[in-house]
C-alpha cells in the first residue's frame, strides 16, 4: 500500500511532491537584471524552508549580492550573481538553469569518502553470475541475497517488488535443508534520488506493521518560520509478501533525496540495519519558480523529520559506520559490503543455530 497521508493537502502548488516534481509559477517582475534579482531574492525569502535549521541570514546575502546587480549587465554575469546567492542555501535540491548553464551546490557529499565503486562490485562481486530484473541488479552472494538498484528514477512495478523480495527470502529447499539465504542487501550507494512512489513500493516490502515514519511540514505564509503543524507519515505492508529476515541496507554520502527518504524509512524496520556512511540529505521536497527572463530555478519547501523530530535535511546516520579502507580498494574488495555479509552471517547464526 503507498504512504498514508491522511489529509488533504492545502497548497496545491505541492501536489508534484511524489515524484520530486514541480510546478512552474513565474513571477510578477519586469525583465531587467534588478527585478530578475530582486524576484528570485524575494521568492526565495518567502518560500525557501530552512534559513533556521541552516542558520543563514538571507537580508545579509542580499545586502552582499545587491550592489553587484545592475540593469544593462551581461546574462552570464547576472547568472553567476544569482549562483553565488543560491549556494549559499547549501543545498543539493537548489539549482538556477539557464539555457548556458546549471547551478549547483555539491558540496553535501564532495567533501566526504565516496565509498563504493561500482567497478569493484561488477567485476568482483556481480561478475557474469547476476540477474537484472527491472532496474535491479541482483544475485547470490555468500548465501545472501545481494540487490543494486542505481536509481530511484527507474520505474519498476509492484510484481518485481514482489518477485525479488519472495525470490531471497527462502531459507531451505528439499528434503535435505540445504541452506539458500541468510539474509538480503539492498545497495542504494551512489544513488541520487528519483520517484518517492519507488521509495514506497520498495519499503513497503519490509513494512511489518503500519508504522509512523516521518513529520512533513509545507511552508504556508511569507515568514521564515510560517509552516503548517506536523503531518504525520505512514507506511504500510505492501504487496504480497514482506521480508522478515536479517536485511543490511548500504549506503553512502552520495545518496540524495528520494534515496535519504528510503534510508530513513528503512531505519524503522526491526530486522533492518543500515551500514556505510551518513546519506547526502535532501530532506526538503523541491518546487520550481520562472524568472520574469525565463530562467527557471528550485528550491525545497518542505520539512521532513523523524517521529523523535530529527531534521533528515542533512541526511542520515547509518546504524553501523563503515568506510571502505585503502587496501580493500586497492585489493578490489569492498569493506562496506564485505562487513554486511559478516553482520548478516551472525544474525543468522544467531537465529537459527542459537549463536553455537
Amino acid at each position: 500500500m503507498k504512504l498514508v497521508n491522511g489529509f488533504l493537502i492545502v497548497l496545491v502548488s505541492l501536489l508534484a511532491f511524489a515524484s520530486c516534481e514541480e510546478a512552474f509559477i513565474r513571477d510578477e517582475y519586469n525583465d531587467n537584471a534588478v527585478d530578475v534579482f530582486n524576484s528570485m531574492w524575494t521568492t526565495v525569502d518567502e518560500n525557501y524552508s530552512f534559513f533556521d535549521f541552516k542558520g543563514i541570514d538571507w537580508d545579509a546575502v542580499y545586502e552582499a549580492n545587491r550592489p553587484r546587480v545592475q540593469d544593462g549587465m551581461r546574462r552570464d554575469s547576472l547568472f553567476n550573481v544569482l549562483a553565488d546567492m543560491l549556494f549559499v542555501l547549501r543545498d543539493g535540491h537548489v539549482n538556477l538553469q539557464a539555457g548556458f548553464d546549471l547551478s549547483r551546490n555539491w558540496d553535501w557529499y564532495l567533501d566526504f569518502p565516496q565509498n563504493f565503486d561500482f567497478t569493484t562490485i561488477e567485476r568482483n562481486y556481480l561478475a557474469d553470475d547476476y540477474d537484472i530484473t527491472g532496474p535491479f541488479l541482483h544475485r547470490a552472494i555468500d548465501s545472501v541475497g545481494y540487490i543494486y538498484y542505481e536509481s530511484f528514477e527507474d520505474d519498476f512495478s509492484e510484481s518485481i517488488a514482489d518477485y525479488l523480495v519472495t525470490l531471497y527470502a527462502s531459507r531451505v529447499t528439499g528434503d535435505d535443508d540445504t541452506l539458500i539465504f541468510k539474509g538480503l542487501i539492498i545497495d542504494v550507494r551512489d544513488n541520487g534520488g528519483g520517484s518517492l512512489d519507488n521509495v514506497n513500493t520498495l519499503a513497503s516490502r519490509f513494512a511489518d506493521e503500519r508504522r509512523h515514519i516521518q513529520n512533513w511540514q509545507y511552508k504556508d505564509g511569507p515568514g521564515h518560520n510560517d509552516f503548517t503543524d506536523p503531518v504525520k507519515k505512514y507506511i504500510e505492508p505492501g504487496g504480497a509478501f514482506q521480508y522478515n529476515g536479517p536485511v543490511v541496507v548500504l549506503a553512502n554520502r552520495s545518496c540524495y533525496s528520494a534515496t535519504n527518504f528510503f534510508v530513513q524509512i528503512m531505519k524503522n524496520f526491526p530486522n533492518v540495519v543500515v551500514m556505510g556512511d551518513s546519506t547526502g540529505g535532501g530532506g526538503g521536497l523541491p518546487i520550481n519558480r520562472e524568472l520574469p527572463n525565463g530562467w527557471t530555478y528550485r528550491f525545497s519547501s518542505t520539512v521532513t523529520t523523524t517521529v523523535a523530530g530529527e531534521n533528515i535535511e542533512d541526511g542520515v546516520a547509518p546504524d553501523v559506520r563503515v568506510d571502505i579502507t585503502d587496501e580493500d580498494r586497492e585489493a578490489g574488495r569492498d569493506t562496506i559490503l564485505e562487513e554486511a555479509l559478516k553482520l548478516i552471517g551472525q544474525v543468522f547464526d544467531e537465529q537459527v543455530n542459537g549463536g553455537a
